[in-house]
């Protein structure tokens, strides 16, 4: 027997060995039910039509005497910054020792369909600070929003004068709309007709969010899966793809004048970055912000790029203003292990000074 047969028999060994191990997890993944996520807990302070409220548990004695004030995007599910316990920006905030609450959406029921910018701005939001301000009896507040919802932060921080947040932080938050390219190629005015749209199904279909979002990198969900294939035997690896595929995939319908009113003020108009927006019949002026700001950004955000989201931090006219890039993507920025070493301390480094 030559010297080489052994490690051939080897080889062919180990690949039978995987694979009767892929086929082993593969079934336990596809008969297993969905994985829990947003487990950090909390109790829920208001609802309202679409509106959620949550106080989180504190879980250091000492705390912070500035609160944190979360808003989401109204698309996407609050537990992207809950996933698990060790895998949780919420719980990371809480064992530093800060205040949290987040104000979350559920779906707009089709009586909300005609909610606008406006309800989200000056009706939620403002409903959510005085509802923190009298649990923590605090009036400072600091507000954090992801991608669209720091759209909608960057909007009530500019319009609520001194009756607004103590501090300001921003995830990957667009200004410049007509850099979001691919999504200003598929709302192009000339071929997509937002009134139909949202004439014929009021609140809009998180289908059609789901898939906008789909195409914008069409091969990524096989690359996934692929990558999820070579590693279906390492549980840690299965549990992180599970919880982020579910959030993925859990998207809500935004009401269908705020869509309308998205795709004409903001993506057709741009009127944000030109100054022309009106919230209420006030001028969004984005050098009427002058508190503190942190802004970060993902240095390979196929969502958001950066040229979208540079303005935002060139226009506040606050002097204490910080942006930071760094590498990851849209929800790989705000979530995961990546996250709990990048953006994470260099947050609450930023944030504890300014919390006091």
């Amino acid at each position: 027997m030559s010297v080489a047969e052994p490690n051939v028999v080897e080889r062919l060994r180990h690949e039978v060995d995987r694979a009767i191990q892929r086929g082993v997890k593969g079934m336990g993944y596809l008969t297993s039910g969905a994985p829990e996520v947003g487990q950090t807990r909390k109790d829920v302070l208001a609802t309202r039509g679409t509106m959620r409220l949550y106080h989180y548990h504190p879980l250091v004695d000492e705390v912070y005497r500035v609160p944190i004030l979360i808003v989401m995007a109204t698309t996407n599910r609050g537990y992207i910054l809950d996933l698990a316990p060790g895998n949780s920006f919420v719980e990371f905030l809480l064992k530093a020792g800060y205040d949290v609450f987040m104000l979350d959406w559920a779906a707009p029921a089709p009586a909300e369909k005609n909610l606008r910018i406006e309800d989200y701005v000056l009706d939620f939001i403002p409903d959510c600070m005085r509802r923190v301000r009298k649990e923590t009896g605090e009036k400072d507040v600091t507000v954090v929003g992801y991608c669209f919802g720091g759209v909608l932060s960057v909007l009530y921080t500019a319009v609520a004068g001194k009756g607004g947040p103590r501090n300001l932080v921003c995830f990957t938050t667009p200004v410049d709309f007509k850099q979001l390219k691919l999504f200003q190629n598929w709302s192009n005015e000339r071929y997509f007709d937002v009134d139909r749209l949202v004439e014929t199904y009021g609140n809009v279909p998180p289908e059609m969010i789901y898939a906008s979002f789909e195409m914008l990198r069409p091969a990524s969900r096989a690359a996934a899966q692929v990558t999820l294939w070579d590693n279906i035997w390492n549980d840690e690896f299965v549990r992180a793809y599970r919880q982020l595929d579910r959030w993925g995939n859990d998207t809500l319908p935004p009401a269908g004048e705020y869509f309308r009113q998205t795709t004409k003020e903001l993506m057709w108009g741009n009127k944000l970055f030109k100054g022309e927006l009106a919230i209420g019949g006030k001028r969004v002026d984005l050098g009427a912000i002058k508190t503190p700001i942190f802004h970060a950004v993902a240095e390979h955000d196929h969502i958001i790029p950066y040229d979208a989201a540079k303005p935002l931090i060139a226009g506040v006219g606050s002097t204490d203003k910080t942006e930071i890039m760094l590498k990851g993507g849209h929800v790989s920025l705000v979530a995961g292990a990546n996250a709990a070493r990048r953006l994470w301390p260099k947050l609450d480094e930023w944030l504890g000074e300014r919390s006091t």
